[in-house]
């Protein structure tokens, strides 16, 4: 079982930057996968970034050079640092962690508003 706690949201005006954290508990070392996905409102979830076990990272085409997916592995913590932020990334984002198993676990998600 994995654990995942978000935090790091919140309201930032247009151009802004934030940065969310991830933090994993439970076991840890059954993690393959890990990642961020946002929903707005009306619309699906979708996903923002990864970051796999070797650091190989992945990207909506959307966020791709304004998002930056990182981890400490001694802090067992995911990090989403944003910047040039806009109105249309608005959404709660949500930490994903993708076991070898395939089983997949979801944090309680973080609001996160740009203001225009």
């Amino acid at each position: 079982q994995v654990q995942l706690v978000e935090s790091g949201g919140g309201l930032v005006q247009a151009g802004g930057s934030l940065r969310l954290s991830c933090a994993a508990s439970g076991t840890i070392s059954s993690i393959n996968i890990m990642g961020w996905h946002r929903q707005a409102p009306g619309k699906k979830r979708e996903l923002v970034a990864t970051i796999t076990w070797t650091d190989n990272t992945n990207y909506a085409d959307a966020v791709k050079g304004r998002f930056a997916i990182s981890r400490d592995n001694a802090k067992n913590t995911v990090y989403l640092q944003m910047s040039s932020l806009k109105p249309e990334d608005t959404a709660v984002y949500y930490c994903n962690a993708v076991q070898w198993s395939g089983s997949s676990s979801w944090g309680q998600g973080t609001q996160v508003t740009v203001s225009s």
